[in-house]
């Protein structure tokens, strides 16, 4: 009696696994209409944005960082009421890129360097206040020339339009990691 009542019992667990998994594969199956631009991604494959050479930034990068550009649905996937075969457009797509107004990452170090103290670098910036004030007391005394190299060497003072630096393509640049309301954390107090 007991090997009975453990059978029906593994009988019952196989249908209750079983059957969950059977509604999700059919609904797989279905040919569900969606939005282009509502796709999960891995359902599209956009183009890469087109680099200029002389700044090396994305081509039609607009003043708040983003760029326009071509996606396709991946091949079988329906939306907007069309099955895809990966090759037809699907929506437009705006990525983050790299504003940049030809301010030059070189340049503006090198007059930091040099002729920092005569306030020369916050002129080439766009800053004339402050460099008026280190031209007139040489540099703060070269404290802040000091201060300034450094500052544009960790790129926190950048032109005064809200550009970046136009740097190399091997240069190495700094990408500011910011969290806000729609951050995930992670707490590691578990793995202690």
């Amino acid at each position: 009696m007991s090997l009975y009542i453990l059978e029906m019992n593994v009988l019952a667990t196989a249908l209750l696994i079983l059957i969950p998994c059977l509604s999700i594969s059919e609904s797989f199956d279905k040919e569900q209409d969606v939005e282009c631009a509502n796709l999960q991604i891995g359902q599209y494959f956009c183009d890469d944005p087109i680099i200029q050479s002389d700044s090396q930034t994305a081509e039609k990068c607009s003043e708040d960082g983003f760029v326009t550009v071509s996606c396709y649905p991946a091949p079988g996937v329906v939306c907007d009421g069309t099955k895809h075969d990966g090759d037809e457009f699907g929506f437009h797509k705006d990525i983050s890129c790299r504003y940049t107004n030809g301010y030059s990452y070189e340049v503006t170090l090198l007059l930091s360097i040099f002729l920092g103290m005569f306030g020369i670098d916050r002129f080439y910036l766009g800053y004339p206040a402050i460099g008026l004030l280190k031209f007139c007391t040489l540099g703060f005394m070269f404290i802040g020339q000091l201060i300034d190299i450094i500052l544009i060497v960790t790129q926190v003072v950048l032109p005064s339009d809200g550009s970046n630096y136009v740097i190399d393509y091997y240069g190495g640049t700094l990408e500011r990691v910011e969290s806000d309301n729609e951050t995930y954390m992670i707490s590691y107090s578990s793995y202690w």
